[in-house]
C-alpha cells in the first residue's frame, strides 16, 4: 500500500520506538554510581578516622579452664603380661619290661629327688643275676688256676689270655644283670609334683613305654613378651611383682632376657622367678608382672587432656606467661587406673583441662581456674 512503511525482512528486532526502551539506561546508571560510592566509602579506601590512628578492634580470646601442676618423682614401672610355666619337667619311661609290682604314689603327691614311684616284678632280673654272679666266681678262679700253672711252666700265655677274657665277660654280665635289677625300680630325677601317672599294680611295661611326668615348679617361673623398645631398662636380677589371675600375689627376679627377638612379634622372652614352696602355684596360671626401671619427672593428668598434633603427634595444651596457647610433645611414662603420668612439660605448667579443642598452639586464651563455674567457659 503506498505511503506505508514495508515491513522489516531481515528478521531484526528494534525498540526504538519501543516506551520502556530507555529504562535499561537508567538502571545501567545508577549501578555504575552505586559502585563509586561504595568504593569510596572507606571499606576499599582508608577512612580519615583509621588514617588518624584510631583503634583497631582488640583480638578475640577463648576462654578455657586450667589447671597449675607440678612435676613429681614417678617410679618408672615396665608391666607385661604372661604365663607361668614349669622350672623343669621330666617325662619317666620304663627302663625295663615286665609286670608293674608295685605303685606307693598317686598323681599329683608331692616327690623327692630319687623316690620310687612304682617298681617292676624283678623275679627273672634277680635270678639272671644270681646266674651272672656264679659264673664270675668260676672264671674267676679258672683265672687264678691259669695264673698258677703258668707259673709252674705248665699253662701257656694263651690259656693265661683266654682265662682272663672269661673272667672280664663274666665281670660284664653281673654289671648287666645289677642294672636291670636296678631298673625294675621306677624313679623320678627330682624332686616335684607327680603330673601325671599312667600305671597301675598288675599292667604289663615295655622298655621305653611312658610311665609317669614329674613337674618342678619351685621356683615358678612366669615368662612374659618384652618390646624391643623397653629392653634396654631390664637386666638379670631386678625385682618384680607377680600379679596371678588366681588374686595372689608374690614377688619375683628376672632371670633370664632373651637375646634373640621373635621373628613374628619383635618381642623378646623374659623369664621371672616366683618362690613356691611345696608347689602350691601350678604352672599354665596368666600372671601380670610389673618391674620397676627407675624413676623419672612428670605430671599426673586425665587422659582427657591429651591432644594430637598436627602430624598425629601426643602432646599436651599449656598457656604461657603472656596467655597464648603452647603445643607441647609428650611421653606417657606410667599409666594407673585414675590417669598417667607424662614426661615432656616443664617442672611447672598451666595446663589446659576444658576447651583445648577450641584453640590451636599460639592463640590468645581467656586462662580460668577449673574450680570456677565451666558452663560458657568453652563459648568463644
Amino acid at each position: 500500500m503506498a505511503g506505508e512503511t514495508p515491513l522489516n525482512q531481515t528478521g531484526q528486532l528494534q525498540f526504538d520506538t519501543d516506551k520502556g526502551a530507555g529504562r535499561s539506561k537508567w538502571i545501567a546508571g545508577f549501578l555504575v554510581l552505586a559502585l563509586v560510592g561504595w568504593m569510596g566509602s572507606g571499606i576499599v579506601l582508608p577512612s580519615a578516622a583509621a588514617l588518624d590512628g584510631a583503634e583497631v578492634p582488640a583480638e578475640r580470646t577463648i576462654s578455657v579452664a586450667v589447671i597449675d601442676s607440678v612435676a613429681q618423682d614417678v617410679p618408672l614401672v615396665l608391666t607385661a603380661e604372661g604365663q607361668s610355666i614349669p622350672d623343669r619337667t621330666a617325662t619317666i619311661r620304663a627302663k625295663a619290661g615286665g609286670q608293674i609290682a608295685s605303685v606307693p604314689v598317686s598323681r599329683g603327691d608331692l616327690v623327692t629327688a630319687g623316690q620310687e614311684i612304682a617298681r617292676i616284678d624283678d623275679t627273672i632280673a634277680q635270678s639272671q643275676l644270681l646266674q651272672a654272679q656264679t659264673q664270675l666266681a668260676q672264671a674267676r678262679r679258672d683265672f687264678e688256676n691259669a695264673l698258677a700253672l703258668q707259673g709252674r711252666g705248665v699253662a701257656t700265655e694263651d690259656r693265661v689270655s683266654q682265662a682272663r677274657a672269661a673272667q672280664a665277660a663274666a665281670e660284664a654280665a653281673v654289671t648287666t644283670a645289677e642294672d636291670q635289677v636296678k631298673n625294675t625300680a621306677i624313679t623320678v630325677p627330682f624332686a616335684g609334683r607327680l603330673n601325671d601317672l599312667t600305671i597301675n599294680e598288675g599292667e604289663f611295661v615295655d622298655s621305653g613305654d611312658t610311665v609317669a611326668e614329674v613337674l618342678d615348679n619351685d621356683p615358678l617361673t612366669v615368662v612374659v613378651q618384652v618390646p624391643q623398645q623397653a629392653l634396654s631398662r631390664l637386666q638379670t636380677g631386678q625385682e618384680a611383682e607377680v600379679s596371678f589371675i588366681t588374686g595372689e600375689q608374690k614377688s619375683g627376679t628376672v632371670t633370664f632376657i632373651g637375646a634373640n627377638a621373635d621373628q613374628q612379634t619383635r618381642t623378646f622372652r623374659v623369664e621371672i622367678a616366683v618362690d613356691n614352696p611345696d608347689s602350691v602355684m601350678p604352672a599354665g596360671l596368666s600372671a601380670r608382672v610389673s618391674v620397676p626401671t627407675g624413676q623419672a619427672r612428670g605430671h599426673f593428668v586425665s587422659p582427657a587432656v591429651l591432644s594430637l598434633g598436627t602430624n598425629g603427634e601426643l602432646g599436651i595444651k599449656t598457656v604461657d606467661d603472656d596467655n597464648r596457647v603452647v603445643f607441647s610433645l609428650v611421653e606417657i611414662v606410667r599409666a594407673q587406673t585414675d590417669g598417667i603420668w607424662i614426661a615432656g612439660l616443664p617442672d611447672t605448667a598451666r595446663i589446659i583441662t576444658i576447651g583445648q579443642g577450641f584453640v590451636t598452639d599460639g592463640d590468645a586464651v581467656d586462662p580460668r581456674p577449673q574450680t570456677q563455674n565451666l558452663t560458657a567457659l568453652v563459648q568463644p
